[in-house]
């Protein structure tokens, strides 16, 4: 059974071929991302009243800084891939979109990298 129009068939169209590993990508962080925000929801729960401290000391004992540095990874990771996907289906020009995606990709890792450097700087005293 075909499910491709005949002209379709005739300029060689169809399935792009692409996309699932983007798609298995959102799916895997998001599901990292439950547990991970699961846990620093409710370590600020258990932290709400505490002084800045307490709660520095806390992020900076080597599971939670590793921990922080996941979850601040993942959710960027997550966010340029929500967001890359957004772009590629609602920008028409190819060029464009590569400029924006670039441009994503970059302001992802930049904030990731500052996220984990400020984590790192807590846990080694800095």
């Amino acid at each position: 059974m075909k499910f491709r129009t005949p002209i379709s068939q005739a300029k060689g169209l169809g399935s792009a071929k692409e996309g699932t590993g983007t798609w298995l990508a959102a799916r895997v962080s998001s599901a990292a991302l439950v547990p991970l925000t699961l846990w620093f929801v409710i370590a600020l729960i258990g932290h709400a009243g505490e002084s800045y401290e307490v709660v520095r000391d806390w992020a900076a004992a080597p599971f939670n800084a590793v921990m922080l540095i996941l979850l601040i990874g993942t959710t960027a990771y997550h966010a340029q891939l929500g967001v890359q996907v957004i772009f590629e289906d609602y920008i028409p020009s190819e060029g464009t979109r590569i400029i924006i995606n670039t441009a994503i990709k970059f302001l992802a890792y930049l904030l990731a990298a500052i996220g984990i450097f400020a984590v790192l700087k807590i846990a080694f005293g800095g």
